[in-house]
């Protein structure tokens, strides 16, 4: 596997993700480890995941105020607090200078030293992550990274807020074809399960299923990355930005 920060140099994350649910899919047994460590986590949730659900009697509004609440559920299950929501309408995100002026902000409120979010990249083994708001959001944010949040001359109305350019050092993307980083989250499955739960509008219909398809997609991690019997594990690519 590659070499990425230690957590030792880490003092903040950003997460960057296109629906509540998403982090936790990818990537909550990793944020577990990290808030374990003491590691400040912030999410940033780029729609109010109105789209999603499968109960006709509640009102998209009603749904994205009921997705907010189970992210914010999820995110204590994981030792997070800070969650901020952008509240772009869900499924209809397209590239552009103001959804990454928007990122670029928060990484420059946050500072953080890594950033975690989707890959850009088309999954053809596995269609589900490659949904087209991650692909958006996960090449926003890498422009984000790079080059708008550390160009002070990017997007100078930052500046007027009084957000000076940052560099992040790092970038985690989830749910691409070509993983190199491995996290075995054994340990924390049981806290990514609860997170995933409190997704009830979209998980509570899957019962057992849940449990099982966690199991068996985290193990296959697990036995790629050569973690032994029985583990569990994520999967990333780690780009370095420095």
């Amino acid at each position: 596997m590659r070499t990425v920060l230690d957590l030792s140099e880490i003092t903040r994350v950003l997460c960057v993700l296109a629906h509540p649910d998403d982090v936790d899919f990818g990537s909550a047994g990793t944020i577990a480890s990290w808030t374990d460590a003491g590691v400040e986590v912030t999410y940033l949730i780029v729609t109010d995941g109105d789209a999603g659900g499968f109960d006709d009697g509640v009102t998209r509004v009603e749904m994205a105020e009921l997705r907010r609440k189970e992210q914010r559920a999820a995110a204590e299950a994981v030792g997070v607090v800070d969650v901020r929501y952008l509240g772009y309408p869900d499924g209809r995100l397209e590239p552009g200078f103001g959804l990454r002026r928007d990122i670029a902000r928060v990484i420059r409120q946050v500072r953080p030293d890594r950033v975690l979010t989707h890959s850009p990249e088309r999954n053809y083994q596995r269609i589900a992550p490659s949904h087209p708001d991650h692909r958006v959001v996960g090449g926003a944010t890498l422009d984000a990274v790079y080059p708008d949040a550390r160009n002070p001359y990017a997007f100078p109305e930052l500046r007027e807020e009084g957000l000076e350019a940052w560099t992040a050092r790092e970038v985690w993307m989830s749910g691409g074809p070509t993983p190199d980083f491995y996290v075995d989250v054994t340990e924390q499955f049981d806290r990514k399960l609860a997170a995933l739960k409190a997704h009830a509008t979209q998980t509570s219909h899957m019962g057992d299923g849940l449990e099982n398809m966690l199991r068996g997609w985290m193990g296959g991690n697990a036995s790629v990355a050569g973690f032994g019997e029985g583990r569990l594990a994520e999967s990333f690519q780690v780009v370095d930005t420095a």
